[in-house]
């Protein structure tokens, strides 16, 4: 019997305050799509350092004609300092740390610039003998590139030895400012669900003061007042909860895996099994700060 006067009042609260009710769904709906699109995007983050920085080189560039520096004061790199190169390479110093590595001449360099550049009007000024010769170096463990540079960086005809995980670490900046830009944008927007879930509670408990102030004379205990008012809460924020979950799993399903992953299949993405993984995540985080608000709202309102 008592269940069912609570679940009386919780009808009667949500049919009364439908617009307020609509609009707690709404803003925690927006809010945790927030959440959960940062949480995939930090996933995201990490699969791609996991998938690219396997994958991540380290170039050796050789000295052309119009290098500068030391190293490169005779001008195009020699078959002898190439040669001193690849030696370098094959050493036991050096082969412990590296998986394989391979050379490119000019020509080799231009046909893939011409590739790369397919269409762009720069490849009608750029000729052979102006791109670097590149030894191209896999090691087993990336974190060790400091290794071959520290080796190589000295030797002659060599102009510079690259990292290639210094310029995915600048795109991964960049990604994690989205990441912590939506974080913030979606901790603002859950302060304003937060306050919305307090408010109308306290709206929907001043419509009732009536039926409240009859409670408490036939001695109905506070929480038994309160119970009510807390699951309107409850339930308007797992609503919109279910409904973020739903649409971080369709951004995934739909566009993630539906387009991106398709236009660029030489990466990795998150998949519907990660969207899973938020979605409760999203639902317990909504759930449990409209009790928060709710209840504590209603021990306000109740102490006035």
């Amino acid at each position: 019997m008592r269940l069912g006067l609570i679940l009386g009042e919780v009808s009667t609260g949500l049919r009364r305050n439908v617009s307020m009710v609509i609009s707690v769904v709404l803003v925690t709906f927006i809010s945790l799509t927030f959440v959960g699109a940062a949480i995939l995007l930090q996933m995201q983050i990490g699969q791609m350092k996991n998938y690219w920085y396997d994958k991540a080189q380290v170039a050796v560039y050789l000295c052309t004609a119009t290098s500068g520096g030391d190293q490169c004061a005779s001008g195009d790199a020699t078959q002898a300092q190439i040669d001193a190169v690849d030696a370098q390479l094959k050493s036991p110093t050096l082969a412990p740390f590296i998986d394989k590595f391979y050379f490119e001449n000019h020509q080799q360099a231009f046909d893939n610039f011409k590739t790369q550049f397919a269409g762009n009007p720069v490849t009608e000024f750029v000729t052979p003998e102006l791109l670097n010769q590149t030894y191209w170096v896999n090691l087993k463990d990336p974190s060790q590139s400091a290794v071959i540079a520290e080796s190589l960086s000295g030797y002659a005809g060599v102009e510079s030895v690259t990292d290639q995980r210094s310029y995915l670490e600048q795109i991964f900046s960049v990604l994690n400012a989205a990441s912590y830009t939506a974080v913030g944008v979606a901790s603002l927007m859950l302060v304003a669900a937060v306050l919305l879930i307090a408010t109308t509670i306290r709206l929907s408990a001043f419509s009732r003061r009536r039926e409240l102030g009859i409670m408490r004379l036939v001695g109905a205990s506070n929480r038994f007042i309160q119970t009510p008012f807390i699951l309107e809460g409850v339930i308007a924020a797992f609503i919109g909860s279910v409904l973020a979950g739903g649409a971080i799993w369709g951004i995934v399903h739909f566009f993630v895996q539906g387009y991106l992953s398709p236009q660029l299949p030489f990466t990795s993405f998150v998949g519907t099994s990660d969207a899973l993984i938020v979605a409760p995540v999203l639902v317990v985080l909504g759930s449990a700060l409209a009790a928060f608000s709710a209840k504590f709202a209603i021990t306000r309102y109740l102490k006035v």
